[in-house]
């Protein structure tokens, strides 16, 4: 059966309607808001450690932690935002009412490429890989590459370093050289032997920073080793499927004993990179991006054509193959991906 067809009229009407319950919710928000007002101290700034659905934690200057509703219009907010809120001047919760300017917000797409933000006003990011579940540098790239259209600092971190087989230290070795190569830095830890924690304490110092990665890598150990009070929940690889299982259900935020701040994400198995396009794709891609407009055609795809600036540079051994292979893979499921959300 054909779905009915409206009239200008009846379309008209509907939309009236619409905007007449839009407008009754909104002034009811205004009025419970202005009634709150009364209720309140004058604003202050805050800094966001935790949400927990309708609502947040918000640290105040003194250092205190309070529980806060916020106002409807600021239901994007993110650990680390740095925001304007009203204490309530008899026992209760106090309300977010504004959200400073972030310097960077970390987003991550949904299926449909809706952009949705993670954690705010981060510095630096750590890509923490493990030897299990099996490190896959296809998914670091995508971190890389979001850290870069960010203008997040990242830095590669090797976790459970104490449980490399020998016979699998050269392809750890070589990673972390393939990287180096590229400029950034590549640190190794161990949360159960406290291997490589103070080198990572420094890096921390002064920062705000945060944990990327696959479920299982050990991002919550690791906090726990940096800040044994934070007491994480940690859960080990799955039995019957070998990948992490999710421990770290909300974003949080950790000031560190030595300076800086600490935001634990919950894990993420896959960094989709659907929102955007092959060049922007290229941002995590340095050593390609330099090479644009130097292949012999104009076109060029980079794939079989005679006089490719990119595949000359592979086999001269300027660009890593694995780098260019992974490029060519997350290239394709840009493309797959736009062409399947096209069809629905």
């Amino acid at each position: 059966m054909s779905k009915r067809q409206l009239n200008r009229r009846q379309r008209w009407r509907i939309e009236k309607i619409q905007q007449e319950r839009l407008a009754r919710a909104a002034k009811k928000q205004h009025q419970a808001e202005a009634d709150i007002a009364h209720d309140l101290e004058p604003p202050q700034t805050g800094l966001l450690v935790a949400h927990h659905g309708q609502k947040v934690l918000i640290e105040a200057e003194d250092g205190n932690r309070h529980v806060c509703h916020f106002r409807a219009n600021l239901l994007h907010m993110v650990v680390g935002d740095e925001v304007i809120w009203q204490a309530p001047k008899s026992p209760g919760d106090g309300v977010v009412v504004a959200l400073a300017e972030r310097k960077t917000v970390l987003k991550r797409p949904d299926y449909y490429g809706r952009l949705k933000p993670v954690a705010a006003n981060i510095d630096q990011i750590f890509i923490t890989f493990a030897p299990a579940p099996i490190p896959s540098t296809q998914l670091i790239d995508r971190y890389l590459v979001a850290a870069e259209l960010a203008g997040i600092t990242p830095v590669l971190l090797l976790n459970k370093a104490d449980l490399i087989d020998p016979e699998l230290e050269e392809y750890f070795a070589e990673t972390e050289r393939m990287y180096r190569h590229l400029g950034y830095d590549v640190l190794r830890a161990s949360a159960t032997s406290a291997t490589g924690l103070e080198a990572l304490h420094q890096r921390l110092k002064g920062k705000t920073s945060a944990f990327v990665g696959q479920s299982g890598v050990g991002k919550s150990s690791l906090v726990n080793a940096l800040l044994p009070e934070a007491n994480l929940n940690t859960q080990g690889l799955s039995s019957t499927s070998g990948l992490g299982q999710h421990t770290t259900t909300t974003a949080l935020l950790f000031h560190l004993p030595k300076g800086g701040r600490l935001i634990d994400s919950p894990g993420i198995r896959e960094f989709g990179l659907w929102h955007i396009d092959e060049h922007e794709l290229l941002a995590g891609y340095p050593e390609l991006a330099n090479l644009a407009g130097e292949c012999r055609f104009r076109n060029c795809t980079h794939r079989h054509e005679p006089g490719c600036a990119w595949q000359n540079a592979v086999a001269e051994g300027k660009v890593h193959a694995e780098r260019l292979d992974n490029f060519f893979r997350i290239a394709d499921t840009l493309d797959s991906h736009q062409r399947q959300r096209y069809h629905d």
